[in-house]
Parts: C-alpha cells; sequence; structure tokens
C-alpha cells in the first residue's frame, strides 16, 4: 500500500468523523487536500463561489443533520472569507470543522504573499484554533479539532501549510475511536430538589423555552400540565417547541407576539428552558429566576438567577417533573391563554385586507400564502431582517419543519447559502430560501452554485427595494432613512439567463400559481415577489423608549404585523379552558 501523505491522511480522518463533503474554494495552498477528496470516494468537494457560503453552508448541514460539517478556505485572503459564516455556525452551536490553509511554513512571520495568522484570526469564533506546522502532529491534531467541535458544540479551525499538507504522513500513528455525538447531562439530585421546592412553592408559574429544548417537547408540555405553567418561547425555540402546545402564549422579544411578555413578568417563579436569549430588557427584575441550561457559561449571564441548573432540559425534565406537586389552579393560566388570544385577534387581518389589490405585495401575504404551500417537512432558511420577522410570525412549526436563519450572530445573506448546505443533506426534502433583496444581493454569486450542482432550492425573495429592517430601525430612532434604498434588476431574468427556473410576481393573484410552479420545478428556482416597503408603518408618535431602538413600546407598536395560523391555535387552545 503507498505511502500516504498529510492531506490524505487528513481527509481520511474527516470521512472516518462522518463528513460527507467539504465546501470551499480551491486555491494553491489547498491543492493537496483538494486532490486527496477527487481520490477518496467517501466524501465530496463541494465548489461555491464565495467562501462566505462555504461556511454559511457548513453550519446549516450540521444544524440539519447534527453531525460534524466541514469547510476550508485556501491561505490569506481565502480563508479570512471564511469568518463571518463560522462566527455564525460557532453562535448556532453547530459542529463544524474548518481548514485554513496557509503559506508555505518557511515564510510564516517573513510578510510573504498573502500571510496572515489563522490562529489569531479566528481565535474569538472557535473552540480550538490550532496550525499543523509539523507532519508529526497528525492525527492528533485534527482528532483534538473534531471532539472540540463537536463535544462542545461549535467551530474548531485548522490550519496548516500547504507544504506540510503534501509531506508524507508519519508512519506510526496513534489514530484513536473518534467522538461523534455529545452525551446528554443531568443536574445533581440537589439541583432538582431546590427546583422541586420552588416551584411547589410558586402560585403562577411560566417556562420560557429556547433552542436548547430540542428533543424536550413531551418533557416541557408534561411539566407545563402539571404545573398549570403557560409556554412562551424565543425565536430561536419556535421550531421546537410551539407546535402541539395547549399552553403556547407566543414569543418574546425584538419580534415577540402574543402574551409571552405578559406571562414572564406575571408570574412569581420563570423558569427558562435552554435559552440564551439575548435581549435582557424583556426579562423581568422582581420574579425569581431559574435557569437550566446545557452550557454552563450560558447561566446567568443575561439575568440575575434565584437558581442555575446545569444540565440538558430533557433529562432536568424527567427528574424534576414526577418530584413536583401538581396544581390545580388553572387561574394564571387561562389569564395568560385569554390575553394571548386577545392580543392575535387585533393584529391577525393585517395582512388580509384589500390582499387582492394591494400592489405593491404585502410581505405578510406571501409568508401566509408561503406557509400553507410548503411541505411539512420543510427546511426554512431566512435571511436576517424583516425575513426574520415573517418567519416569526407566519410559518408553522409542527415538529418536522426545520427554520434555520442566523438567529444568534444576525448577519445578513445568510440565507441562500444556508439553503445549499441544507440541500445537500437530503435532495428530495424542500428547502426555501426566505431571502431579502439586501441579504440575496450580497452573495448573489452562489445562486450559480444551485444551478452548478442542480440543487433543487427554491428561493422565495421578498423585493422591497431597500434594507427594511435597517430603515425601520432608523424611524424608530426618529431618523430619516438614508442609504437604504436599492435599485433592484429583475432577479426572474437573471434567475434565467444563469438556467434556473424564475418568475416575476407583481400581482396578489398572480403569487400562489407562482409558488405552486416553483415548487413542482425540479431544479433550482426563484420567485421574485415585489413587496411593500411600508409593511411595517412607524407609529404616530414617537416616544423616548422608542428613540434608543427596539424598546418594548416599539416592538408592540411598530411589529404589531399580523400572525398567520397562529391565531387558530391561540383559539383552539382558548377553548381548552374550562369553563366555570
Amino acid at each position: 500500500m503507498a505511502k500516504q501523505n498529510v492531506s490524505e491522511q487528513f481527509v481520511d480522518i474527516l470521512v472516518r468523523a462522518g463528513v460527507k463533503r467539504l465546501y470551499g474554494v480551491v486555491g494553491d495552498s489547498l491543492n493537496p487536500v483538494v486532490d486527496a477528496i477527487r481520490r477518496n470516494a467517501a466524501i465530496e468537494w463541494v465548489q461555491v463561489r464565495h467562501e462566505e457560503t462555504a461556511a454559511f453552508a457548513a453550519g446549516a448541514e450540521a444544524q440539519v443533520t447534527g453531525s460534524l460539517a466541514a469547510c476550508a478556505g485556501s491561505c490569506g485572503p481565502g480563508n479570512l472569507h471564511l469568518i463571518n459564516g463560522l462566527y455564525d455556525a460557532h453562535r448556532s452551536m453547530a459542529p463544524v470543522l474548518a481548514l485554513a490553509s496557509h503559506i508555505p511554513s518557511s515564510e510564516i512571520g517573513l510578510g510573504y504573499f498573502q500571510e496572515t495568522h489563522p490562529e489569531l484570526l479566528f481565535q474569538e469564533c472557535s473552540h480550538y484554533n490550532e496550525m499543523i506546522s509539523n507532519p508529526q502532529q497528525m492525527p492528533r491534531l485534527l482528532q483534538t479539532a473534531i471532539q472540540h467541535a463537536i463535544g462542545r458544540g461549535g467551530v474548531s479551525v485548522v490550519s496548516m501549510p500547504g507544504d506540510i499538507a503534501g509531506q508524507p504522513a508519519p508512519e506510526k500513528t496513534v489514530e484513536h475511536a473518534l467522538v461523534t455525538s455529545r452525551p446528554s447531562v443531568k443536574p445533581g439530585d440537589e439541583e432538582i430538589d431546590k427546583l422541586c421546592r420552588m416551584i411547589d412553592k410558586a402560585e403562577r408559574v411560566t417556562l420560557f423555552c429556547g433552542s436548547g429544548t430540542a428533543g424536550a417537547h413531551a418533557e416541557v408540555m408534561e411539566l407545563a400540565e402539571r404545573v398549570k405553567a403557560p409556554v412562551g418561547h424565543a425565536l430561536r425555540g419556535k421550531e421546537w417547541i410551539q407546535y402541539d402546545n395547549p399552553y403556547d402564549v407566543g414569543m418574546s422579544g425584538l419580534l415577540g407576539y402574543g402574551a409571552a411578555y405578559e406571562a414572564t413578568h406575571e408570574c412569581d417563579l420563570l423558569i427558562l428552558l435552554g435559552t440564551d436569549f439575548p435581549y435582557n430588557a424583556f426579562l423581568p427584575t422582581d420574579v425569581k429566576i431559574v435557569q437550566v441550561d446545557v452550557r454552563p457559561e450560558h447561566l446567568g449571564r443575561r439575568s440575575k438567577l434565584d437558581l442555575a441548573v446545569w444540565g440538558d432540559v430533557r433529562e432536568t425534565l424527567r427528574a424534576l417533573t414526577p418530584r413536583v406537586k401538581a396544581k390545580t389552579d388553572r387561574k394564571f393560566l387561562d389569564r395568560m391563554l385569554k390575553k394571548h388570544a386577545d392580543a392575535l385577534e387585533g393584529v391577525v387581518r393585517a395582512y388580509t385586507r384589500k390582499v387582492e389589490k394591494h400592489v405593491p405585495i404585502h410581505p405578510e401575504y406571501v409568508a401566509s400564502v408561503l406557509d400553507e404551500l410548503a411541505d411539512d417537512d420543510a427546511v426554512f432558511t431566512v435571511d436576517t431582517g424583516m425575513c426574520n420577522v415573517w418567519a416569526a410570525r407566519y410559518l408553522t412549526p409542527n415538529g418536522r419543519r426545520r427554520v434555520i436563519g442566523s438567529f444568534s450572530h444576525g448577519s445578513m445573506a445568510n440565507a441562500l447559502p444556508q439553503a445549499i448546505g441544507a440541500q445537500f443533506t437530503d435532495r428530495n426534502r424542500q428547502v426555501v430560501s426566505m431571502s431579502g433583496d439586501g441579504g440575496f444581493t450580497m452573495l448573489m454569486g452562489d445562486f450559480l452554485t444551485l444551478v452548478q450542482y442542480d440543487l433543487p432550492v427554491k428561493v422565495v425573495l421578498f423585493n422591497n427595494s431597500s434594507l427594511g429592517m435597517v430603515e425601520l430601525e432608523m424611524l424608530v430612532a426618529g431618523l430619516p432613512s438614508f442609504g437604504t434604498a436599492n435599485k433592484n434588476p429583475d432577479f426572474a431574468a437573471i434567475a434565467r439567463a444563469a438556467g434556473a427556473h424564475g418568475v416575476r410576481v407583481e400581482k396578489p393573484k398572480q403569487l400562489e400559481g407562482a409558488l405552486k410552479d416553483a415548487f413542482k420545478h425540479k431544479g433550482p428556482a426563484l420567485v421574485d415577489v415585489v413587496t411593500d416597503p411600508n409593511a411595517l408603518s412607524i407609529p404616530p408618535k414617537i416616544s423616548a423608549d422608542m428613540v434608543t431602538g427596539f424598546a418594548l413600546s416599539a416592538s408592540k407598536i411598530v411589529l404589531d404585523g399580523g400572525v398567520g395560523r397562529m391565531l387558530q391555535m391561540a383559539r383552539s387552545n382558548l377553548r381548552n379552558v374550562p369553563r366555570p
């Protein structure tokens, strides 16, 4: 058997760790690795047009599969382009291995062409960030990087000079069994007993859920029923906790709706489950707060805690719920359910008034129709900005759908590249990119990646010819909008010129047919929907609170713009309230 070089060994270890593909752009320092992939049938090289896309795609793949994904950039500018997508993956706790190829090892530190220092540049967006400067470091260094990414949930970066990549691998190496999954973490009995006593003592308990409740839907519902607690959620918790939830009181935060804010402030015990909810202005300061999180560094960094519980949400609740005394008083829960339904009744018709005649099209209407037509197991990738609003308000979770966005990092241009990564995991699963025109045009070159690989991603473009969320922020702050207008082309014509299905929609009556045709199309498709840039209007009076940005008053007044099918759920839950 021919002796391996370092690149071949590197690729073999990625395959052993379950990596199916490496996203990136080829370059001279990466050539040995790309050539090793060419000769290995177990892994695929995915050629994107921009390395930022590579990192976003890997992060999305990791979020959809729960397994390690990988991306690569050539030396200097090549791997620098990875950094924004890696920040997003890291803050989303997506296990991603990034290869940052480096200049020749003999030239490091001498101001060589394209020289950077990856071990410094990627420090803040990784759990592990080291350079292979000698073949003898393989495979231990790569194995360590993989275990950091999987075990801690986030990014590991390995930088490797191109000349090292082509050298012979060491003959006697230590290859150990790789960690490819994370364990559950159960709190100690002492913490469980403390939490149990606090719940038993409280009269009004509210549960507020984040993405850490993934896989714990049944356990959350069981606890809510036992203690008669309303259940609110953050944006990242929506897909995991809102469906089949008779205790749902909506979402809190900048895009919040319903009675979640009231439920978290009017209780006497608030339990934060698997959420690193960043907006502490929306959290109460005068109620007892317990936080349960598998990441101990998250505990207490948003609000003052009366009890911190380090543990997996599912394992914690499995241990907790049987010990808690069942409550019979539903007054608080029923009052919150009624507040929630009443709040939604007031805004649900925002997108239905004169829909057939309103031009430009209400973006709320587009999101509502999209929600109704998309598959029950569709993956939605959502651009940061106004598309976040439409996803939060109109996408209906069911336990099978996925909603992925740059919800923690807040980057523009994430939806299209994330759709690429999501679609590569399963070509038969419907993947829909909810793109804004600002985000789409930022990385529009990678629409060609869809065409090149014939990926059947459906891009639904909310085209309001503006940076809508930024414009809204300016208005809320009392500033005139400036620098937010986009002069856009006919994106559908561009899609057709690239070899994809493309259609432009300017009238509401054209929308449903256009979406159905796009979904039926076997390859990539783009639906360019011209939407109303004034969908969210500024309130007639700007308060002092609003001047600082998205204060509570601003979010409740400015963002009251419809809630889609969530009113149906609220009405259904309200019907289940026992009558005296």
